[in-house]
């Protein structure tokens, strides 16, 4: 008797689908690619602006972001404004039960606030910004990253999840050319804002020199360095530092940092995204620190 294989080969069909639908759930829930709009939702106005915002207020937005959010006790929250579909998917329990104001909204009334391009997933979060902390709170870190005008807040959430796996103590990055503590940087870091100090300083050299006096060697990374990264290391407080896109380090970050050192690349391509970059960096550091 022949076996029938056609229902197996319906499982197995069932199965990859559910896996790529969860691999493409999970890059639009990182903001990496746009959900599907419904036919039944309003086209945004061409002229449409994004609303003001005051300095003490944060728009967070995406379940993940949000839920981190919430579960941050140094989160201060103002309001949530949450679909009946994304509250569900939350598991919020009784939203007047809440310890903040909660409010029931369309997917309509968070596009109107958040822009047509935003990924919301139905729900978005005002607060205040968290609490700012100084370089001399990293004294006792064995690892952190340094960005040198990292503007894109999408290379910057990856960044982010990527130091909070490889447990580093902190990014710090310049106030000016680099992305605020919201909105698309919040939503690329899938959370990972709640889990580390983002420290915004004025001068990167001044920065980079207090550092050195707390401790760290730093190294900058460039596709031109004179030796590997991996023989750079020494001591045990690794501060690495990463150029912008496309530019790398600036000539004055490249005069301040004890080391220069390049990713060794055996292929034809010998420069990698900077969020590739920095995720490696790490590996390697961590693996020489043993912590």
């Amino acid at each position: 008797m022949t076996k029938d294989k056609s229902g197996d080969k319906s499982a197995n069909d069932t199965h990859y689908a559910n896996l790529r639908r969860a691999h493409r759930d999970a890059r639009r829930e990182r903001g990496e690619i746009p959900t599907p709009r419904q036919d039944k939702r309003k086209k945004m106005p061409a002229d449409w602006k994004p609303q003001a915002l005051a300095p003490e207020q944060v728009l967070l937005y995406g379940l993940h972001t949000v839920r981190a959010a919430i579960d941050n006790p140094e989160r201060k929250i103002v309001r949530l404004s949450v679909t009946q579909n994304a509250a569900a998917r939350l598991d919020l329990g009784d939203l007047s039960a809440l310890p903040f104001p909660t409010e029931i909204v369309t997917p309509q009334d968070l596009d109107g606030i958040l822009g047509p391009d935003a990924i919301h997933q139905g729900v978005m979060l005002e607060t205040r910004p968290l609490p700012h902390r100084r370089l001399e709170a990293l004294r006792d870190c064995p690892l952190i990253l340094v960005l040198d005008q990292v503007t894109d807040p999408h290379n910057v959430g990856a960044i982010m999840r990527s130091a909070v796996a490889f447990d580093a103590g902190a990014l710090v990055t310049t106030m000016r050319h680099s992305p605020t503590r919201s909105g698309v940087l919040a939503k690329s870091a899938s959370g990972a804002l709640e889990l580390i100090p983002y420290i915004q300083i004025t001068n990167l050299a001044d920065a980079i020199d207090e550092l050195h006096k707390l401790g760290f060697l730093t190294i900058g990374l460039d596709s031109e360095g004179p030796e590997p990264l991996e023989s750079t290391f020494t001591g045990n407080r690794i501060a690495l530092v990463l150029g912008s896109e496309g530019k790398g380090l600036r000539q004055k970050t490249r005069q301040t940092v004890k080391a220069l050192a390049r990713l060794d690349m055996p292929g034809a391509i010998k420069s990698l995204n900077v969020s590739n970059a920095a995720a490696i960096a790490m590996y390697a550091a961590r693996q020489f620190l043993k912590i």
